[in-house]
């Protein structure tokens, strides 16, 4: 009798032993974080960047599994309501790709600084842009 309880006992430890094995085996998704595809630099307002006026806005972005911001809204203003709009405006068209959780493709929420530094020297369209706004005074 002792020898059938033995018996049963390895067999017992040896199904265990295996149904940890397939577990085991199961492959295992790493997850992927948010990346950056196409990020093209807002539109700089003219008459600010000729004025030599810039600024920095943070945008929160939230990115949905198609790699497509899903919403954009300001977390800190740069003072100038054009240069905030423009930011927005262009990370709206932003590219990504997802992140993802378990081989699948997740919304993600990150932060975006957008630092507009006017042009030094300043371009020749600026004193264009200047000579009009004297002639319109």
């Amino acid at each position: 009798m002792k020898l059938l309880h033995f018996a049963a006992l390895v067999a017992l430890l040896l199904a265990l032993d295996a149904c940890n094995k397939r577990v085991d085996q199961t492959p295992v998704t790493p997850p992927t974080e948010l990346l950056a595809v196409r990020t093209p630099p807002p539109k700089y307002p003219e008459q600010l960047a000729c004025a030599g006026i810039g600024g920095r806005t943070v945008l929160k972005v939230k990115v949905g599994p198609q790699g497509k911001p899903i919403e954009v809204n300001l977390v800190q203003s740069s003072n100038q309501a054009a240069l905030d709009t423009a930011a927005k405006d262009r990370v709206r068209d932003w590219e990504f790709r997802p992140a993802t959780r378990n081989g699948q493709p997740i919304t993600q929420t990150i932060q975006v600084p957008v630092t507009f530094n006017p042009p030094i020297p300043k371009p020749d369209w600026c004193f264009a842009l200047e000579e009009g706004d004297h002639h319109n005074h």
